[in-house]
Formats: C-alpha cells, sequence, structure tokens
C-alpha cells in the first residue's frame, strides 16, 4: 500500500494466505489494493519440496494434485493474472545436480505450465540453482544451461505455449560458500552467456531473483546484465522479481512499529526506484 509502488511494479507474487488477508484497515484484500493501483497480483502456486527418493540430497516440488482446481478459484475469486512455481536445483561438486533431479523438476515445472495457461494465467517458472555452495562460477553457469535446456524439452512435450511463459532464475555467481565475490561484468557475461545457449527466442521475458545477494550486490549485477543485454542484443525482456532484495531496507527501518511505517515506506520506493534502474541499466 505505499503511494507511487506501480512506477516500478508491475506485479506482485502474493502466497495463498495473502489472497484474503486485509491489506489496510477498511479490510480490503492484497489483490483489491494491486489491482487498484494497476499492478497485477500473482500465485505462488507449488506446494514446497521434498526430498528425491533416489538422490535424497536434492529436491522435488510438490503440488501438482489438484492444481487446476485452484488455479481457477485463484483466478475467479481473486483475478490473478500469473502463477510462481518454484524448483531447487542444488550444486555440490561434479555429483550434484542429478539429471534424474533436473529432469523430473522440469517435468513438474512444464506440468503446472500447461494447467496454468489452460486456465487463463500466464506461468512464472523458477528452477533455482541455489547460491549456496563452493562451486565456481562456471560450474553455475553450466548447470543453468542443462536446467533451462532440459525445461525447454519438457515445456515442449508438454504442448507448452513458448510466447506465454516468463523464466525466473538466479544469477551465474560463484557459490556463496568459496567467500568470492564475482565482479557484476563477470555475473553479467555467464548469466547471459547460459541464457542464450539454453532459452530460445520465442520466450518473451526472463526476470531475476536476487537468490541470497544482498541488496547492493543483487541490483549491481541486474544493472551490469541490462548494460550486456542491450550490447549484445537479446531477445528477452529482462527484470527483476526480488524479494529480500527489495524488503530488507524497509523492514530494518519498520522494525514492527507503526510509528516507522512513513519511514519504512520511503526506504522502501527509494530501493524500488534504484532496482527499476537498474534493470534498465542505469
Amino acid at each position: 500500500s505505499t503511494p507511487g509502488i506501480e512506477q516500478y511494479l508491475s506485479g506482485v507474487i502474493l502466497h495463498e494466505e495473502t489472497l484474503k488477508q486485509p491489506c489496510d484497515l477498511e479490510s480490503v484484500s492484497c489483490p483489491e489494493v494491486l489491482l487498484a493501483s494497476g499492478i497485477t497480483p500473482g500465485i505462488k502456486v507449488d506446494q514446497g519440496t521434498e526430498p528425491m527418493p533416489e538422490s535424497p540430497e536434492e529436491l522435488i516440488t510438490n503440488g501438482l494434485i489438484g492444481l487446476s482446481k485452484r488455479l481457477h478459484g485463484y483466478r475467479d475469486e481473486h483475478q490473478t493474472g500469473f502463477t510462481k512455481w518454484r524448483a531447487v536445483i542444488k550444486i555440490e561438486g561434479d555429483h550434484l545436480p542429478t539429471a534424474s533431479a533436473i529432469v523430473e523438476n522440469a517435468k513438474r515445472l512444464a506440468m503446472s505450465a500447461r494447467c496454468v495457461q489452460e486456465a487463463g494465467m500466464v506461468p512464472i517458472l523458477e528452477p533455482e540453482v541455489l547460491y549456496d555452495g563452493t562451486h565456481s562460477r562456471m560450474r553455475c553457469r553450466e548447470v543453468l544451461v542443462e536446467t533451462f535446456s532440459t525445461l525447454i524439452r519438457a515445456l515442449d512435450e508438454h504442448a507448452v505455449d513458448l510466447s506465454a511463459v516468463i523464466m525466473k532464475s538466479s544469477m551465474a555467481l560463484s557459490g556463496k560458500g568459496t567467500g568470492r565475490i564475482d565482479t557484476p561484468e563477470e555475473v553479467a557475461e555467464d548469466t547471459l552467456g547460459a541464457f542464450l545457449t539454453a532459452i530460445p527466442k520465442q520466450v518473451p521475458g526472463i526476470i531475476f531473483l536476487s537468490g541470497g545477494q544482498d541488496d547492493d550486490q543483487a541490483t549491481d549485477n541486474l544493472r551490469a546484465i541490462a548494460r550486456l543485454a542491450v550490447e549484445k542484443q537479446v531477445p528477452w525482456q529482462l527484470t527483476f522479481s526480488y524479494s529480500r532484495a527489495l524488503q530488507d531496507d524497509a523492514l530494518k527501518v519498520w522494525k514492527g512499529k507503526d510509528e516507522n511505517v512513513p519511514a519504512a515506506r520511503a526506504a522502501f520506493l527509494a530501493r524500488l526506484k534504484k532496482v527499476s534502474e537498474a534493470a534498465q541499466g542505469l
């Protein structure tokens, strides 16, 4: 409900419980507040992860059972326009991720996308390659290529319209456990290199998650990616879908106190402006 966020946000991903929660003193719901500002409410539709039986160190995402019915309810009752399904891809040495984990998560992402399109909404597909670990940036790039190449094949197999799908991804980064902070230029080169290899031009857009990076790191890397994307004339629209990297400033100012709400809103708006400009290479 911060005034002015519509300058920088086109959509907000909600959880199921927040669809019905009041957003202000008048008990107006979160989707209603967003729609009144011209922002499309979206909904996280996966139902979390569980260990993969044949590879317990890896996770697969649940939520396909009853998905179609839930989707129609979200759309009809709350005017949701898009969804998000997250898979988790873990890197560890040369043995993780396994091909079976990548394939199984890709299949579930594709099945969810098909259901979402049939329900008249746009699927955001998020196979997140985790920042945690001691892997190199080049290893992360390789896994991004394998993950998205596998996902594209699965989408084709399930007759998903690629022109109505948005990809959400982490960036190509050295694992957090290495202690290495890659330069924004290095991140941009390997991230876009992976996408140009794996993601076809039919896909209209790619959005980046901050994925455990600190606020400024995520912003600086996004700016470098946006600038390099212009040079390389990439075929997709690129933007951001951050959570912590947008909210942390505001939460630190707010501290749970009503009297800090105006200052927290100002901090939120300032960070939004900064990230939005970064997505334009500014």
